[in-house]
């Protein structure tokens, strides 16, 4: 599966703590990222992630693409949700298009440990289900 991680500043530490305790299960999938979250993740992994541009430079909006062509089956978007953002209405977007394609998100660590847990176990690969053609 296609997986999209991206995080806020105040969030990325916990996105790099995060993939380095389920490093065995993202390791099998097609991982992609923002710029400095996919360096920091990287680096922190050993992972083989796909980096797009900075956030701040049109990397979630990258994503966004890859999501509207329906190119992402999972996100894990780390937000912090009490600082503003000059971009969040491409998050926005962003969050509006997973929630037309049917998109599971994760923006905080609870959902995405529930979130990678029936990845492990393979309940997330719902498209082979809903459209076994495509």
């Amino acid at each position: 599966m296609n997986v999209a991680l991206i995080a806020h500043d105040a969030k990325k530490e916990l996105m790099v703590q995060f993939c380095i305790a389920y490093c065995g299960i993202l390791s099998r999938h097609n991982l992609c990222a923002t710029g400095t979250t996919g360096k920091l993740v990287a680096e922190a992994t050993g992972l083989n992630i796909t980096r797009y541009m900075s956030g701040s430079q049109g990397g979630d909006q990258q994503i966004t693409a890859r999501i509207s062509c329906n190119e992402i089956d999972l996100l894990l978007f780390f937000r912090d949700p009490l600082t503003v953002k000059a971009n969040e209405p491409n998050d926005m977007d962003m969050l509006r298009l997973c929630d037309i394609r049917g998109i599971p998100v994760a923006t905080n660590i609870a959902t995405a440990e529930v979130l990678i847990h029936g990845l492990e176990r393979g309940d997330l690969d719902w498209r082979n289900i809903v459209n076994p053609t495509e």
